[in-house]
């Protein structure tokens, strides 16, 4: 008896999720898609049902956070990204450089556990990649204060550059010290550059 439809997408979405966990973890070259089937319970000749190769579901995991666990995490986090205005920035910059979002590696956001293999990935990769930022940016450029649009598209990607530079250090460096200190650091600055460090410490 043959799978319906529904069951197809499913099964699709579920070997998406755990790839991007698994990518995650180990970075792409350390995943095979023996691996991401196992953890999804099949075998390999399942994966070939919904994907071409490995790089196909590497993008869509990508691409999938951003409605997925990461939609997750901004609700979490109290970001409206169509109405939340500097209060959204805030939670956002508050929320991208902590702690919680480092320690939590299978939830991370794809731009800070994943650049140096997009950056040698294949144009379908990083078109997903260039998707989040994209998103991030736009978040940031249409809740900062009222500005010019020209000003706040600037800010909005040097906010997005602080964010994500400021995380990938950070999750680089051994040293828990300085990895808090390099987020914080990246924090205020990001905030201070938003015209919001005053309101926060009000």
């Amino acid at each position: 008896m043959p799978y319906s439809p529904e069951h197809k997408v499913r099964v699709r979405a579920q070997i998406v999720e755990k790839a991007r966990i698994l990518f995650n973890r180990r970075g792409f070259s350390e995943v095979s898609i023996d691996d991401i089937m196992a953890e999804v319970g099949l075998t390999r000749g399942g994966f070939y049902n919904h994907f071409e190769n490995k790089d196909e579901v590497y993008a869509e995991a990508i691409q999938s956070f951003l409605n997925g666990r990461g939609k997750a995490w901004r609700d979490e986090a109290g970001v409206d990204v169509q109405n939340g205005g500097p209060d959204s920035v805030r939670a956002m910059i508050d929320s991208y450089l902590s702690s919680r979002h480092l320690g939590d590696l299978d939830g991370q956001c794809p731009m800070i556990a994943l650049p140096s293999d997009v950056a040698r990935a294949t144009p379908e990769v990083r078109s997903s990649y260039e998707t989040l930022l994209k998103a991030m940016t736009w978040l940031f450029e249409n809740n900062l204060p009222d500005a010019a649009a020209s000003a706040n598209r600037q800010k909005a990607l040097a906010l997005s550059a602080m964010c994500v530079g400021g995380m990938v250090l950070s999750r680089t460096i051994d040293n828990p010290e300085l990895s808090a200190e390099i987020r914080e650091a990246a924090r205020r600055t990001a905030l201070s550059f938003s015209d919001l460090l005053e309101v926060e410490e009000a």
